[in-house]
């Protein structure tokens, strides 16, 4: 089997610039995407099981993985929330089917956003991570609008092994990130 297209890109276009602009002079300097991590939060589903399932299939489509069920962990009667009740999913995608999952969402994904102009740039948390808010999981081409009862929204937060924001910046542009044009 065949890497993933964007990491041949990353091989191949990435790495020789990363380490020509930042002066890199160890290969295990050059920053990389380790992990990419996808949340999404069930709001007021908690009580019913039909959504939750529902949720499961369409996250388990988007990311070509059985998401994780997240569970309260305190009880909170302003929110009735008891603990134990679920209130997101999670999955953590790693190897290939991160690779690809990043690539769909690069170039599939963020371009059918209805007046889509670009990702935030300021969204790095100071180690080089970024983090993508979704407002809607029909955004994904995988996910057919006729069968989705509910619109919600998902979290993609990219790992890297950038040490600063900078770095990270520019090893997602490289890769084909979309960012805002700097005013």
């Amino acid at each position: 089997m065949d890497a993933p297209r964007l990491k041949q890109q990353y091989l191949t276009d990435a790495v020789p610039k990363l380490r020509d602009e930042f002066r890199f002079a160890n290969a295990m300097q050059i920053p990389r995407v380790t992990k990419i991590v996808v949340n999404l939060g069930l709001g007021d589903a908690f009580g019913n099981a039909r959504a939750l399932d529902a949720s499961v299939i369409e996250m388990g489509v988007i990311t070509g993985q059985k998401p994780v069920v997240t569970r309260a962990k305190k009880s909170i009667a302003n929110f009735k929330l008891r603990e134990g009740n679920p209130v997101g999913l999670s999955c953590t995608l790693r190897g290939a089917r991160m690779w690809e999952f990043l690539d769909r969402t690069i170039n599939a994904t963020l371009p059918r956003i209805r007046d889509f102009q670009g990702v935030s740039r300021t969204a790095f948390d100071g180690r080089g991570n970024f983090s993508l808010g979704l407002r809607e999981q029909i955004v994904f081409p995988e996910i057919d609008y006729g069968e989705v009862d509910r619109i919600h929204g998902l979290q993609v937060n990219i790992i890297t092994t950038a040490r600063t924001d900078e770095q990270g910046r520019r090893l997602l542009e490289l890769l084909g990130m979309p960012f805002t044009r700097t005013t």
